[in-house]
């Protein structure tokens, strides 16, 4: 097995046919532009792997946020306000007035 699961026989064969179909002199230039272009995706993967490391790391080592105690903030520990059942009918969809205690169950 050689290079990117392509046998040596394989890769002599790439090399004649594009010497063949593009010639000595623009295959150099067609390897030094491959090998450009490749040096630069290679750097950017790095680049993006090690800031993407970096801002894990960062968020590994920040304390976690502490949760409020009960005692320096009970407003958010409280249920929501019930809804106005005579407004909606009451869960049973029943009209209630305003004065009465409506209870279900």
């Amino acid at each position: 097995m050689g290079f990117l699961g392509i046998g040596t026989w394989e890769i002599l064969l790439i090399i004649i046919l594009a010497l063949i179909i593009l010639g000595p002199s623009k295959l150099t230039g067609f390897a030094r532009t491959l090998g450009k272009t490749v040096r630069a995706i290679r750097k950017y993967s790095t680049d993006l792997t090690t800031a993407v490391t970096r801002e894990i790391e960062a968020t590994e080592k920040e304390p976690p946020k502490s949760q409020p105690s009960k005692e320096s903030n009970p407003e958010s520990e409280k249920a929501p306000p019930p809804t106005d059942q005579a407004e909606t009918g009451g869960e049973d969809n029943q009209p209630t007035k305003s004065g009465e205690a409506h209870l279900t169950k």
